[in-house]
């Protein structure tokens, strides 16, 4: 009989060798190198991760650290592992060290070490980018090429972000790298805007931009910023850079760095800061190579918005004559903006807001146009403002003088050519604007009056010429082609019903024309025709279907050479023809023959964001281009 205890030791050898027979079995897959099956975007990230998009380091960097025996170190002293992989630079074949050393510079910066990693980053990823002494340039279809640009854009901008993050401090001077320091020239002049001084900067990427569809970025070089123009002191704003206060402009910043293997070596980097704007140049030359500019463009547009109390006075617009839509709009003589300063060799393209409405109402639609680059560097970008309650043929008036001066003032001479192809998209009221650009009313407005003939009347010469430019209308020269967006051409339904009869009693008039007819009928006595100022029709009045002036514009015809384009939005484009309406305006109303193309769009009144009606903006402006090229 075999004792108690030898059979327990015995059980105990049997359970170890079972136990580790199972191990065997089923861990049989598990061997100390292998693969196991990834979901393929999980495989994708960890292939292109990188330290600005996530919270780990791209496959070549940790590539670098895994040869150099430093990647448990670099966790614990970075400083320690960047020394040690920048000691012995610059040589021949620095590529990967110095693509390691650019990510790893941030991502030290990022995590809280000292600011001066963020230049060093930007310096690496330049080498990297830009190589001296012999080493070729970097394989374009490496991804690391992408990923050094993001890294010297992002460093340079954030080595120039102040501490409390609430701008970027774009000077010369002084700065302290961790092998040495950076020594920054820049020139005054890069800060010029046309009249304007670029100021309070901050950083473009870090905006999050809101209200539009789209969000552009042209890829390239450079820390994208945005801007403010602040008038220069001590010079007289022409008309040509009437620019509204509040717009914001995409500027990028630009180090370009000198002998760079050199400086590395000796920890003396010298470089010229340069600052761009997308007016003054897309590419940036480097060691004779167009290199395209980085620039953030829809937050720059986004950021003009932000705050802004336009879109809360459009009303005001509407009942007050003199309201002041535009802020400090009466420094200037007419109601025609710039964006940008005036570009000689760029076909303006004026917008055209409807009623109660604003050119802030444009802004998808120029966020989208402004981008596209068929268009850009070919077309510049207008806008016109008007209290929208006004008369319409008061406001025409002004649009009208307004282009033709501006014209006059930008191109004495008539050297530019593309200020003789303008393009002018109305919305709306806005569109019967645009046609009386390019009408030749003759009498008819003034014979709808029944005041007699205007040469006959007792007034100033000044109270005649308002009358003048508000009712008798030539063709502005310098207008080629319209294009109406839901325009009432016949009028519409809701101006003519109770809504618009009930708006137009808390309409006011603007001063200069009530003076005006204030004059005219006080020195006019023998005039049965106008005896109040409550005769005088408003917008609403204008529009309203059985108006004379609606039906005496209607029945005009574009001048010869103008070409026009109509589009029209539906609510419901089921419906049978004859009940379309977008809610204000009827089919019918809007549709007008003897036009280049028309479009429906299956949309409300406010059809100017309709990604449609965008996308027949841009076909008809690339048609424009083709049709009158020289």
């Amino acid at each position: 009989m075999i004792p108690s205890k030898h059979l327990l030791l015995n059980a105990r050898v049997v359970l170890g060798l079972f136990l580790l027979i199972l191990a065997l079995v089923v861990g049989g897959c598990a061997t100390p190198v292998g693969v196991r099956y990834l979901d393929p975007k999980q495989i994708q990230r960890n292939l292109t991760a990188s330290i600005l998009s996530s919270d780990e380091l791209s496959v070549s960097t940790k590539h670098i650290l895994n040869r150099s025996n430093l990647a448990e170190k670099f966790r614990s002293q970075p400083a320690e592992v960047l020394a040690a992989l920048h000691k012995g630079l610059p040589t021949a074949s620095d590529a990967d060290r110095l693509f390691a050393l650019a990510e790893l510079s941030y991502a030290y910066a990022s995590e809280s070490g000292p600011r001066s990693y963020y230049l060093a980053s930007a310096i690496y990823a330049y080498a990297f980018l830009f190589p001296e002494g012999g080493r070729s340039d970097p394989n374009w279809f490496d991804p690391r090429v992408r990923i050094a640009l993001d890294l010297y854009n992002r460093s340079l901008a954030e080595a120039l972000t102040t501490t409390d993050r609430t701008k970027v401090i774009v000077d010369e001077g002084s700065f302290p790298l961790p092998f040495g320091e950076l020594m920054v020239v820049i020139n005054g002049e890069e800060f010029r805007w046309g009249s304007f001084r670029l100021v309070d900067f901050v950083q473009a990427a870090e905006l999050d931009v809101r209200g539009l569809r789209s969000r552009y970025r042209w890829p390239g070089i450079g820390a994208p910023l945005v801007a403010a123009p602040k008038p220069l002191e001590g010079i007289t704003i022409p008309a040509f850079s009437k620019i509204p206060l509040g717009v914001k402009v995409p500027v990028t910043v630009f180090l370009r760095l000198e002998n760079v293997a050199e400086g590395l070596k000796t920890g003396k980097v010298r470089g010229n800061l340069e600052l761009y704007t997308t007016a003054k140049a897309t590419t940036v030359t480097i060691d004779g190579r167009a290199v395209p500019i980085e620039y953030e463009t829809s937050s720059a547009l986004a950021y003009t918005f932000e705050g802004s109390r336009i879109y809360e006075l459009e009303f005001r617009g509407l009942f007050s004559g003199d309201f002041f839509i535009i802020k400090d709009r009466a420094r200037y003589r007419d109601d025609l903006f710039l964006v940008e300063p005036y570009r000689p060799g760029l076909i303006p393209v004026i917008f055209v807001h409807g009623t109660a409405s604003s050119p802030a109402r444009w802004a998808e639609m120029f966020n989208e146009l402004s981008n596209d680059r068929g268009l850009w560097g070919n077309y510049q970008f207008w806008l016109f403002t008007y209290n929208t309650g006004n008369p319409i043929t008061y406001s025409a008036g002004i649009l009208a003088e307004g282009l033709r001066k501006t014209v006059e003032e930008l191109d004495p001479k008539g050297q530019d050519p593309a200020l003789k192809k303008m393009v002018v998209i109305g919305h709306s009221q806005g569109g019967l604007l645009a046609k009386l650009t390019a009408v030749d009313s003759g009498d008819a407005f003034w014979d709808a009056s029944a005041l007699g003939p205007l040469k006959d009347l007792r007034a100033s010469p000044e109270k005649k010429e308002i009358l003048r430019r508000s009712v008798f209308f030539t063709p502005v020269s310098s207008v080629k082609r319209v294009i109406f967006l839901a325009t009432p051409h016949g009028g519409s339904f809701l101006a003519g019903g109770w809504i618009g009869r009930l708006t137009g009693k808390f309409i006011s008039l603007p001063f200069r024309l009530i003076d005006a007819m204030k004059e005219v009928i006080t020195l006019n006595p023998q005039i049965r025709a106008l005896r109040s100022l409550q005769d005088i029709p408003k917008s609403t009045d204008n529009m309203h279907p059985e108006s004379p002036f609606i039906r005496s514009l209607s029945s005009m015809n574009l001048a010869p050479g103008v070409a026009a384009h109509s589009i029209i939005s539906v609510k419901n484009p089921e419906d049978p023809e004859n009940k379309w309406t977008d809610g204000v305006v009827n089919y019918r109303s809007a549709h007008i023959d003897r036009v280049a193309s028309e479009l429906v769009v299956r949309s409300g009144h406010s059809t100017q964001d309709h990604p449609q009606a965008i996308e027949e903006v841009r076909r008809i402006l690339l048609q424009h281009l083709r049709e009158t090229a020289d």
